[in-house]
C-alpha cells in the first residue's frame, strides 16, 4: 500500500488507505504500507527507497493517487512499479482530479499508462479517466459498519452535526451560516463542528462569535473513532459543506449511524448520495437552502426516517464483507502480471 498514509500520527484522519491496509491484513493478506511521513518530500525519499527494497517480495502495489502536488510521489511510485515489473493498482482518491487531468493531460496519460488496473471510489472519478483513453473499476470506499451504532431519526431534533478538518475546502464557514438560519426558526438549534485545524479553527469560532452563536456551538477538535460514534450518535441532522469532494467517507460514516445528511452537490457526491432518497442535496455555498433542507428533514413527517434508513442501506455497500470480494476479483485478473511478470 503506496500513497500519504499520514493518518498513523496523532490527531491526523486515518486515510483509506490505512483503513485497507489494515483490513487486507486482518483477511490474511501479506501487506506492507509506505509512508506515513507528515513531510511530501520525506514521504517521496521513503516511499522510493522502500519500494526498491521490497521489489523482490511484493506481488501488486496499490498507490493511493489524490493528484495536486503529491502527483510527483504517485509518478515515482508509478515508475517504480514498472521498473520492478510488479504488478501496480492506481487507487484514484480526491475531488479536484478531474480538474488536475485537464490540466495536466500528458502527465495524466503518462502516469495512469503504467497502471494494470485503476480503480476509483466512485463513478465519478471513474469518468474522468475516460477522457485520456482508460478504464477505471468502481470498488466503493470502506468503513467498519460494527463501528457505527445505527438508529433511526424518527423524530429528529435541531442538533446539527459537522465533520472535516478546517480547511476552506470544507467550507466551515457555511456550516455556522446555516445554524443562524435554522435559529431564526429554532432557536433551540446546536452545532457541533469536529475536525483537524489545518488553518482556519480561529477564524470560525471568531464567526462564532459575531453571529452570536457562541453558545450553540462546540468545538471538540479532532474525533477518534470513539469520539466519533459518540457525537454522532448524540446529533440528529449531518452537514456537509464542502466546495470539493468525491466520495466522502465522513457523509458514509453519518449515513451508517443513521444520520439524515444534507450535503452540498459537488463532485462526486450526487453519484454517492440519491437527493430525496438517501439524503438531500443543495448547491454548492447556498446556506439558505441548506437551511431550509435541515428544515425540512425536521418538519416534514417521515422524511427524516426515510433519509435515515435508506442512507443505512447505502452505507452497508461499503461494508468490508461487500467491498473485499471486488478487490479480491480484481486481484484474481491480475494474477498473471504478479505471477508471471509482463513478458
Amino acid at each position: 500500500m503506496v500513497g500519504p498514509l499520514v493518518g498513523r500520527n496523532p490527531g491526523r484522519v486515518t486515510t483509506q488507505g490505512e483503513i485497507l491496509a489494515d483490513l487486507f491484513g486482518n483477511s490474511g493478506y501479506d501487506v506492507r504500507a509506505v509512508s506515513h511521513a507528515a513531510s511530501r518530500y520525506a514521504r517521496l525519499a521513503d516511499i522510493a527507497v522502500t519500494v526498491a527494497r521490497w521489489r523482490q517480495s511484493v506481488d501488486v502495489l496499490m498507490i493511493q493517487c489524490y493528484g495536486g502536488p503529491s502527483f510527483v510521489v504517485e509518478d515515482v511510485a508509478t515508475l517504480l512499479g514498472r521498473w520492478h515489473r510488479r504488478a501496480v493498482v492506481l487507487h484514484l482518491r480526491g475531488g479536484a482530479m478531474p480538474e488536475f487531468f485537464a490540466r495536466y493531460p500528458r502527465w495524466t496519460r503518462r502516469v495512469l499508462a503504467r497502471a494494470d488496473a485503476i480503480v476509483a471510489p466512485s463513478s465519478f472519478l471513474a469518468e474522468a479517466v475516460v477522457p485520456y483513453g482508460f478504464r477505471a473499476r468502481v470498488i466503493p470506499n470502506v468503513i467498519d459498519l460494527a463501528a457505527y451504532p445505527f438508529r433511526v431519526r424518527e423524530r429528529p431534533a435541531p442538533r446539527l452535526f459537522w465533520m472535516r478538518s478546517f480547511h476552506s475546502i470544507y467550507n466551515p464557514r457555511m456550516a455556522l451560516a446555516v445554524l443562524a438560519r435554522v435559529r431564526v426558526v429554532r432557536p433551540d438549534a446546536t452545532l457541533v463542528m469536529g475536525g483537524q485545524d489545518n488553518g482556519m479553527l480561529a477564524e470560525v469560532r471568531a464567526d462564532a462569535e459575531r453571529l452570536g452563536l457562541a453558545d450553540a456551538v462546540r468545538f471538540p477538535g479532532f474525533l477518534g473513532p470513539e469520539a466519533k460514534r459518540r457525537e454522532g450518535d448524540a446529533a440528529d441532522v449531518f452537514l456537509s459543506t464542502n466546495h470539493i469532494d468525491n466520495t466522502p467517507v465522513a457523509v458514509i460514516e453519518a449515513a451508517a449511524m443513521g444520520l439524515p445528511v444534507v450535503s452540498t452537490r459537488v463532485g462526486g457526491v450526487s453519484h454517492l448520495i440519491r437527493d430525496g432518497d438517501t439524503g438531500l442535496l443543495v448547491p454548492d455555498g447556498d446556506d439558505a437552502a441548506m437551511a431550509a433542507a435541515v428544515l425540512r428533514i425536521l418538519d416534514e413527517p417521515g422524511l427524516a426516517a426515510r433519509l435515515s434508513r435508506n442512507g443505512r442501506a447505502m452505507a452497508e455497500r461499503s461494508s468490508w464483507e461487500q467491498v473485499r470480494a471486488q478487490w479480491d476479483a480484481l486481484f484474481d485478473e491480475l494474477a498473471p502480471v504478479w505471477r508471471g511478470g509482463r513478458g
